[in-house]
């Protein structure tokens, strides 16, 4: 009689691993569909016949699964994305440092803004997962560049670039403002002695419109006439140093273009769910970063999650 009640015994207790199992294996199918899917909590009441409340409880006791690490000799691109409302003040933010040329993302850290400390906590862990940093590519953002001290530093062009625009227009109206846009537009194709040579150039020949006053009749004050071109030319006067780093260190990108279509691509996704909470949208962004690619197929989504 004892051993037909262990029997039984094992026999209940191999369903109940089994309707765990199944459990998780729907949990994770609901989350693949719910993040790389695409679909809402409606379109997967349809699909699985459960209702909302359901598929709910069950996503959110998705867990993601521990990344893997190589550690080796890597390229990183760093920059960070935001979140939430500006205006109101909720914004935050996420720091990623992605290898230029596997594409992985190998750290990233949630923040409520781009500090050098946040920064330096993204290199820490970097270096603790054994990976040797070779170079870094970054942005305008200054505390990239001191949390990562020590180590080749490479300003995005396309940022430099954007900073121009920022104080030229797309459109400038005037000489001056043409011409420096167009000297900014030649960072991708000439080479650090020849581009130092026109700014210094240009500067030259514009000195006198950049230091144009204008009384300020509101302030009894004087100030810059042309103050976002002085402001832009200034950008490009202190990253001089870190524009061509490139050209003494071999195979570190010029741009972290690869970095920010990623940035595009969790953007999207998370505005497919825009009802999400904070925590929930984290989740959402961690198994994304995770999946380590922009466009990855579905048997690497599938391994990944």
């Amino acid at each position: 009689m004892q051993g037909v009640q262990t029997y039984l015994c094992l026999v209940c207790k191999k369903r109940f691993r089994n309707k765990r199992r199944n459990r998780s294996i729907l949990i994770k199918k609901l989350w693949f569909d719910y993040v790389f899917g695409k679909q809402t909590y409606r379109e997967l009441s349809k699909k699985y016949s459960l209702d909302k409340r359901t598929i709910r409880d069950l996503l959110n006791q998705y867990q993601s699964p521990i990344k893997n690490h190589l550690p080796r000799a890597i390229h990183l691109l760093i920059d960070a994305t935001y979140f939430g409302k500006r205006e109101e003040g909720k914004y935050w933010c996420v720091l990623v440092a992605r290898d230029a040329y596997s594409k992985e993302n190998i750290s990233w850290l949630f923040s409520n803004h781009e500090t050098t400390l946040a920064y330096a906590t993204l290199r820490e862990d970097v270096e603790q997962k054994g990976y040797n940093v070779v170079s870094v590519t970054g942005d305008g953002f200054s505390g990239i560049k001191s949390a990562f001290s020590g180590i080749p530093y490479q300003m995005c062009h396309v940022h430099v670039e954007r900073l121009v625009v920022k104080g030229t227009t797309r459109n400038p109206q005037t000489e001056a403002g043409q011409v420096l846009l167009a000297l900014a537009k030649t960072l991708h194709t000439t080479n650090s002695h020849l581009f130092i040579t026109r700014l210094n150039l240009y500067i030259g020949k514009y000195s006198s419109f950049l230091n144009e006053k204008t009384y300020n009749q509101e302030t009894g004050r004087k100030e810059w006439t042309h103050r976002p071109l002085r402001q832009a030319v200034t950008s490009l006067l202190n990253w001089k140093k870190y524009l061509f780093t490139y050209e003494h260190h071999e195979n570190i990108p010029k741009t972290t273009n690869s970095l920010e279509g990623y940035f595009s691509h969790l953007k999207a996704i998370t505005k497919l769910h825009r009802g999400a909470n904070k925590t929930h949208t984290k989740k959402i962004i961690h198994s994304i970063l995770l999946a380590s690619t922009i466009a990855p197929s579905d048997k690497i989504k599938k391994e990944t999650i």
